[in-house]
């Protein structure tokens, strides 16, 4: 089969080299121009993938940020397309839409506000003292450092925020919102949708996205992720599941979730994410039994219902360098692009590329975020799949490196019991 890959900054490298190991043909466009070093040796590319339509079998979207439109517009001609529309675009990318369709879909959301001016903000907060989370909207909420969770009841943290945010960011943050904070497990519900409906098992998974172990330091886009797969459970069924009418009406095509807060008292939809997940869909892949070349191409064609899963859990470790979480050229420059990445031994299992190129057979960095791998580990319980994960985490040497060392602790310290217990993780 030909498959094209169609990516705003490189996101898909790592699915993009698994279908080429899989014995298909390949071709890769990245249209952020520095970027598209990316995955360079290990895909072939192309510089205009509009010329590579008629070419492919099937043509992979990797994004939101208006990618929705063109996988849309290519369906609508016959084409074979896992991807977006505008609407599921939108839900994503435009927070305040996505918590009112949820509402509409009778998905019970936590109080917030939207905002288009800082002044606003601090009024509302001042007028309304509590915990909130500051959430960029549209393009600025890629920026994952700006999201900032308030710890004070009083709101004075997120009142000097705002007031920082008025002073630095008022040209970068255009809209965002004011949701009250919740507290409880964080854990998101997702699946893979077909066109018509989902595909099972869901994935349940849980992100860690502060920079250190602990879950203190900047927030980044994702330091990790454990997971495990489901048949639909009542987190699924109370959120994603009441969506399906919309998503068949828009003919989404790909994967789709919607991460929560859940405590005694409910489960509180967040956000969606109406696309692949990073690392995600590579952490899920390791769970797969049904190769990611055919459950792209039978998604697509609307004939896969289920697929096969691994049992046990998924754990995925994100080796990143300087100056990530930071967007700092001169650093990324001077202490990490083109660093050659090592290996102790010669084993490669678990182990995937994101900002990663082959030169004359060396892995080396590229890129611009510092985002290089992800490694994963598989096992009957959490602690083995932690325990595999990290044994491969050091098997790698990069200059500079650095790593969580606790993805996955949370759900054997406390996570595990008070779902179980709460019974979210029953149908």
């Amino acid at each position: 089969m030909k498959y094209l890959f169609v990516s705003l900054d490189g996101l898909i490298a790592d699915i993009a080299w698994s279908v080429v190991k899989e014995g298909h043909d390949v071709k890769f466009y990245i249209d952020d121009s520095h970027e598209k070093e990316i995955a360079d040796g290990f895909v072939p590319k192309t510089n205009n993938w509009q010329a590579d339509v008629d070419w492919a079998d099937l043509v992979v979207f990797d994004d939101v940020l208006g990618q929705g439109t063109h996988a849309h517009r290519l369906r609508k001609t016959g084409k074979l397309v896992v991807g977006g529309t505008p609407y599921t675009d939108r839900l994503e990318d435009d927070r305040a839409f996505g918590q009112k369709e949820l509402r509409n879909a009778g998905v019970s959301i936590i109080p917030q506000e939207n905002f288009t001016s800082f002044d606003d903000a601090i009024k509302f907060v001042e007028s309304n003292p509590g915990r909130y989370v500051i959430k960029p909207s549209g393009e600025a909420q890629n920026y994952k450092r700006l999201l900032f969770v308030g710890e004070e009841e009083d709101g004075h943290d997120v009142l000097q925020v705002l007031g920082d945010y008025k002073t630095a960011m008022a040209s970068r943050i255009k809209e965002f919102q004011l949701q009250r904070r919740i507290m409880g497990v964080e854990v998101a519900a997702g699946a893979f949708f077909n066109g018509k409906d989902f595909i099972y098992p869901i994935c349940v998974n849980f992100e860690h996205k502060k920079l250190f172990p602990g879950d203190i330091g900047p927030s980044t886009g994702e330091m990790g992720t454990s997971m495990f797969w489901s048949e639909p459970n009542k987190i699924f069924n109370a959120t994603l599941r009441k969506m399906e009418p919309k998503l068949r009406e828009e003919g989404y095509v790909g994967f789709i979730d919607v991460n929560c807060i859940v405590n005694n008292n409910g489960i509180y939809p967040l956000e969606f994410t109406a696309r692949f997940g990073y690392p995600t869909i590579s952490i899920q892949q390791e769970g797969l039994l049904t190769p990611i070349s055919e459950l792209l191409y039978k998604m697509a064609e609307g004939t896969l219902t289920r697929f096969k899963t691994r049992s046990g859990f998924q754990v995925g470790v994100r080796i990143v360098v300087p100056p990530f979480p930071f967007n700092d050229p001169e650093t990324f420059e001077s202490s990490s692009k083109d660093s050659v990445i090592l290996f102790k031994t010669p084993a490669r299992e678990g182990l995937h590329i994101e900002d990663v190129k082959n030169v004359n057979g060396e892995w080396v960095v590229t890129g611009t975020s510092g985002v290089v791998l992800i490694v994963c580990g598989l096992g009957s319980t959490m602690k083995q799949a932690q325990r595999q994960a990290y044994n491969r985490v050091r098997n790698v040497m990069i200059p500079n490196m650095y790593y969580r060392e606790d993805i996955g602790d949370r759900w054997f310290e406390e996570d595990s019991d008070r779902l179980h217990s709460w019974g979210y993780l029953r149908e």
